[in-house]
């Protein structure tokens, strides 16, 4: 594996050499293993998140040494550089008309898509569903049992290389029409209001306690999130800017959607 780094860091700086039959051959090879889950762009550690960047790198060149061609599916016909992912059945995999995923693209045994769509170099872990219109970007991370609904967008990561992507940890919820991008991590069981959207920027408020806790680019493990906004000063005056609200956690005793209900009703906000 370090030979198959040095040769890819190598093409990263000298890109004459993606006109040689080895160097296309090991990037081919890279986007290979990350369609088979061998690799990944991000991975868990004991101490946090690691982005491989080398691997984000070679996911970026790959594209130059592809060529546009024609796909065609049954009636439908695609014009592209990358294949589309195959062999669902044999991945177990349910993909449903008019889902979508990319080679390159990791799908776990159990994933469901709905008509959805899910880019290259994305990881998406055993037992996740992805909703109707849901979009997994580019490098995205997506853990186990997550439940993306309908129309949920989470951002691709590919430059600058030493960006995180988006991580969606273990049992998360993603509420319909969340957006979540900028390399934004959400914590493990975490459960995202309907629309609530996250960039690197937006400012996540926990309000459950007397005085706000203030995060950024990260949702802790558990929280219950809903769109918000708070008052900032501009020189033409005072404006609504949104911001994502943390109010409350979700109870051990209860699933995911049940829990997400009772935070919200227990705070006057409409479910």
């Amino acid at each position: 594996m370090n030979d198959i780094q040095t040769l890819i860091e190598q093409a990263w700086e000298d890109r004459s050499l993606l006109q040689q039959a080895d160097t296309v051959e090991t990037i081919n090879s890279v986007v290979e293993k990350l369609d088979k889950g061998e690799l990944r762009v991000a991975e868990p550690t004991t101490d946090g998140w690691k982005v491989n960047e080398w691997v984000k790198k070679a996911v970026i060149l790959y594209f130059p040494t592809r060529k546009m061609e024609t796909i065609e599916v049954g009636h439908f016909e695609f014009h592209d550089k990358i294949p589309l992912k195959s062999n669902y059945a044999e991945l177990g995999v349910r993909v449903v008309p008019h889902a979508l995923a990319r080679h390159g693209a990791y799908l776990a045994k159990g994933v469901v898509m709905m008509p959805s769509y899910v880019n290259i170099g994305a990881y998406v872990d055993s037992g996740t569903m992805v909703d109707t219109w849901a979009t997994v970007g580019s490098c995205a991370q997506v853990g186990k049992n997550v439940h993306l609904s309908g129309g949920v967008g989470l951002g691709g990561v590919l430059e600058p290389v030493q960006a995180a992507p988006v991580i969606i940890e273990d049992g998360a919820f993603i509420g319909s029409r969340c957006i979540v991008v900028e390399g934004v991590r959400v914590g493990k069981e975490a459960v995202l209001g309907a629309n609530v959207t996250i960039t690197g920027s937006t400012k996540i408020i926990d309000v459950t306690g007397d005085e706000p806790v203030e995060y950024k680019g990260y949702v802790p493990e558990r929280s219950v999130v809903i769109p918000g906004t708070y008052t900032k000063k501009f020189p033409a005056g005072e404006y609504q800017v949104p911001t994502a609200l943390i109010i409350g956690k979700r109870k051990a005793s209860t699933d995911l959607k049940t829990s997400l209900n009772d935070a919200l009703r227990e705070n006057n906000v409409a479910v």
